[in-house]
This record gives C-alpha cells, structure tokens and sequence, in this order.
C-alpha cells in the first residue's frame, strides 16, 4: 500500500464541506485515498466545485445536501451513503455557524440557531454513524471544535458553549465506542483565514497569538487527516488537537 494513500477502499464523509474547512479537509482525505462524500447546506455548486476538485485528483466523491441540524435529514443522509457507499469508515463534524452578539442582547434565535448546528448536529450525525461503524468494528470520528469553546470569547456565548459541548460529546462517545474500534476526537481550530474570520480585527487577535498569524484551512485539515488516516492515531482517542499558534496553552 501507498504509504499516503492508507484510506483506500473507505469511504469520509466530511459535513460543511463546500468550504473553508470543511473544503480543505475533504481534499486532504481524497488524498489519502478516501471517497469523500462533501456534505453542504445551501451551496450546490461550491460542493460540486469540491467534487470536480476531488475527481481531478483521479478519487471518486459526490455532494449530498443536508441541514445537519435536522434529524430527520441526517438520518436520510446517513442512509443515502450506505446505500451508495456501503459503508462509513471516517465521519468529520465540521458544519457549524457563528450568530455572534453580546450575551445581553443575543436573541433566543441567535442562541437556538448556533447550538442546534454546531452541537445538536454533531450528535446527530455521530448517533446516525454509530450503528454501521459498531457492525464494522471500526471507524474514525473528529469533531470540529474551537478554541473558543475552550477559552471562551465575548460577543460569542452561544458559539462558545456549543463548542465546548462539542468537547464534552467528544470525550462521552470516545469512551462508549472504545470497546468497538472506533476512535472520536475533536480538533480544535484557532483563528483560521476563512470567510468567517475575513471581517474579524486581525491586529487585535495577531497580538494574542503566540505564533503570530492567522492559520490556514490547510493547517486544520492536516491535523484531521492525522486522526483519520494515521497508523499512530489508532490509539489516540478522546483527545482535544489544537490547532491555534500556540492561542491556548496548557
């Protein structure tokens, strides 16, 4: 075997995956051989872009639209790449969004919205995986997180307590499935140049970040093909990677 290729013949379904992230992770797990199933939300032709992406490195993927938010669409989702795929062997929670505001003001709305995606989903989709990944004794799950759910951050409540539940479900479901072969892990990302952070005052953020610069989708996506793909990562499990310049220490 291809020592970069060790995720031939399995199959990654990486959610949010039209961009930013969610995009970089999907390109590195088709490098590793995978057939990269690229969820999205609300954006066929960025997914399909990914796909295009994907086939040109001469690995087979295909986009499947979702609201990962949804039970009902997760689970439909699940069972749409069983029975294209027939399997599951790496699920990747990236899909996530930000309602920022100050913790006084923020609307109910605003609230429900971001911890319904960002934590509700995660548990959806691991719930609707467990069951084929147990029949397989095997599978790889990373859980998109943040260092803001490890820190917190004004103007960011609902973010931070979504991300920080991520932490926690990560950590329950890693010892519930040990037992089966099935890792679960988080990455916890810092602050990344993509369209969600394009707006953010850099001069303040650079000043608290250790390394000084912003990271890279790239960067992030790395850290996730490690858990996913790496012989090493098999007895790494429940485990928190940050991925921040050095943001968030001890």
């Amino acid at each position: 075997m291809n020592p970069t290729r060790t995720l031939d013949g399995q199959t990654a379904l990486v959610t949010g995956a039209s961009r930013g992230i969610g995009r970089a992770v999907a390109l590195a797990l088709a490098e590793c051989g995978a057939e990269v199933v690229v969820n999205y939300a609300s954006s066929p032709d960025a997914a399909e872009a990914v796909v295009k992406e994907i086939e040109s490195m001469g690995q087979k993927g295909y986009a499947l639209q979702a609201d990962v938010g949804d039970e009902d669409a997760v689970d439909a989702l699940i069972k749409t790449v069983l029975e294209r795929s027939g399997r599951i062997d790496v699920l990747v929670n990236n899909a996530g969004i930000t309602r920022d505001g100050l913790l006084m003001r923020m609307k109910s709305t605003d609230w429900n919205a971001v911890i319904n995606l960002n934590l509700t989903g995660v548990f959806l989709c691991t719930r609707a995986v467990t069951r084929p990944m147990l029949k397989q004794k095997s599978g790889r799950i990373i859980n998109i997180t943040s260092v803001v759910g490890l820190m917190g951050n004004a103007g960011q409540a609902n973010h931070a307590a979504a991300k920080a539940g991520v932490v926690g479900l990560t950590r329950s479901a890693a010892k519930e499935m040990a037992s089966r072969g099935i890792t679960v892990n988080a990455v916890a990302p810092g602050f990344i140049a993509t369209d969600m952070t394009k707006d953010l005052d850099s001069e303040g953020i650079l000043t608290a970040i250790p390394l000084g610069t912003f990271g890279t989708p790239e960067q992030v996506a790395g850290a996730v093909r490690f858990l996913a793909a790496d012989s090493a990562a098999a007895y790494i499990t429940g485990q928190v990677l940050q991925v921040d310049g050095g943001m968030v220490m001890g």
